[in-house]
């Protein structure tokens, strides 16, 4: 929503497994909020630790707001949650070619399809927010190199 906790520690994370995994694709990530509350906003500083905790640095970054442009430069445009996709959805211009769904529709081992806001809860929300955006990282960039390279 606000471009400071889910999204940008999921681009984060995606960034570092591009480098781990496969780096020799070139790839453009960024991250967006669906609505103006952060805009040049850094990361909540909950989301910073714990991604740093985990050697996901994600500090430079600063929140916007997704734009209809967005829809016409990525191929995958992802939600971390249902209310989020819809607003995306309804964002949407027609004649983007991007592919919009949940993160999580990549991780088929998690039930739950929504990563949860950590904003209002504890540490753990965190890392619970970590270790759900890098299992649907890692599956996304497994189609992503089976479709693309």
């Amino acid at each position: 929503m606000g471009n400071i906790c889910r999204s940008p520690t999921a681009e984060g994370v995606f960034r570092k497994l591009h480098r781990e995994l496969v780096h020799q694709l070139e790839l453009h990530i960024d991250s967006a909020g669906t609505h103006a509350y952060h805009i040049g906003d850094p990361p909540d500083v909950r989301s910073q630790a714990a991604a740093q905790a985990r050697g996901v640095d994600i500090s430079a970054h600063r929140g916007r707001q997704v734009e209809a442009e967005d829809f016409r430069t990525f191929d995958y445009v992802l939600a971390m949650d249902a209310a989020n996709l819809k607003r995306l959805q309804a964002l949407r211009p027609r004649d983007a070619r991007t592919e919009l769904c949940l993160l999580l529709d990549y991780a088929p081992g998690v039930s739950n399809k929504e990563v949860p806001d950590p904003y209002y809860g504890g540490a753990g929300g965190f890392e619970e927010v970590l270790d759900l955006v890098e299992a649907g990282g890692r599956e996304l960039l497994a189609e992503i190199l089976k479709r693309h390279a």
